[in-house]
């Protein structure tokens, strides 16, 4: 039986060069619900944060007309100013940056934000980044909270927090309900196809499994779930269709688990034919949820 969903599309899929409402246009184009905004950690996305009253409400006005929203902001600036950055001015920035994401979601409509699950990115990580991590994240948190904005881990590529199970050890941790998590199960797929090759098995079963079981300890916990193709040790940029990810066992698993937002994470990688791959990677996953729905 068929399920009502969202299915969004991740800003980057599309040239830097186009303007958000083009953009969104050309989101509503190639047939998805919805737009997940970036805001990564170049000058130009995190001047974002400042934008003024008039063009965030220009930016509404586009919404509405398109009829394509934000759904989400994808916070990955934090990558370059981390919540635990053992130097205490780059931790203010990071905090900065934070409440600045909560403000300009609260003032858009936008009700969910996307964290990078790192400590650290580019520094080593040592207790110290993990203390401060914890620190910075439940005033966040709490800052969120007065918002009404709910934060959400994304499940990275590194080992500090690329599976559901050790984002869940935050979530418990800092026990607030506007602290949840975004699953991305591109890299769900690749940290559990590491767990069996560590064991000695390689299983493509085995490997949706797994996923499917780490996706279960997020029960109640997560708020929507990243489409994204990966292969072993290669997380990015990834043509849907040519990687390992079983789509439809994870969608399948995330539908059960209450999940009704996905984003197709993909990347423009400056293809001349960027406009008809957008509707491609439309109908493929769409066809990725009707194959879930088949086995329901």
């Amino acid at each position: 039986m068929a399920i009502d969903y969202r299915l969004g599309l991740y800003e980057k899929s599309m040239p830097g060069s186009l303007s958000v409402r083009e953009k969104l246009e050309h989101v509503r184009k190639a047939g998805f619900d919805y737009m997940e905004l970036s805001i990564d950690e170049t000058d130009q996305k995190l001047a974002r944060l400042d934008w003024t009253m008039d063009e965030i409400r220009q930016l509404r006005t586009d919404m509405e007309e398109t009829g394509i929203p934000i759904h989400s902001f994808c916070l990955s600036g934090h990558r370059k100013y981390p919540l635990g950055h053992p130097d205490p001015a780059i931790r203010e920035h990071s905090l900065e940056i934070m409440k600045k994401a909560i403000i300009l979601a609260s003032r858009l409509g936008v009700r969910l934000i996307q964290l990078a699950g790192y400590d650290v990115y580019y520094e080593e990580s040592t207790p110290d980044t993990r203390r401060f991590f914890e620190e910075n994240l439940r005033e966040s948190v709490l800052f969120a909270a007065e918002y009404g904005v709910v934060l959400a881990f994304e499940t990275m590529e590194t080992p500090f927090m690329n599976m559901v199970d050790k984002a869940m050890h935050y979530v418990d941790l800092v026990a607030n309900p506007w602290l949840q998590i975004y699953p991305d199960v591109g890299n769900l797929t690749n940290a559990a196809y590491t767990v069996l090759k560590s064991k000695g098995l390689d299983d493509r079963s085995m490997l949706a499994a797994l996923v499917g079981l780490d996706l279960e300890c997020g029960r109640g916990h997560l708020s929507a779930v990243h489409l994204k193709e990966t292969v072993p040790d290669v997380f990015r940029e990834v043509p849907f269709g040519t990687g390992h990810v079983d789509f439809p066992a994870a969608i399948r698993k995330a539908l059960e688990l209450g999940v009704r937002c996905f984003v197709c994470e993909c990347w423009y990688v400056g293809s001349t034919t960027w406009e008809e791959d957008l509707a491609r990677v439309h109908e493929f996953m769409e066809g990725k949820f009707r194959e879930a729905f088949e086995n329901e």
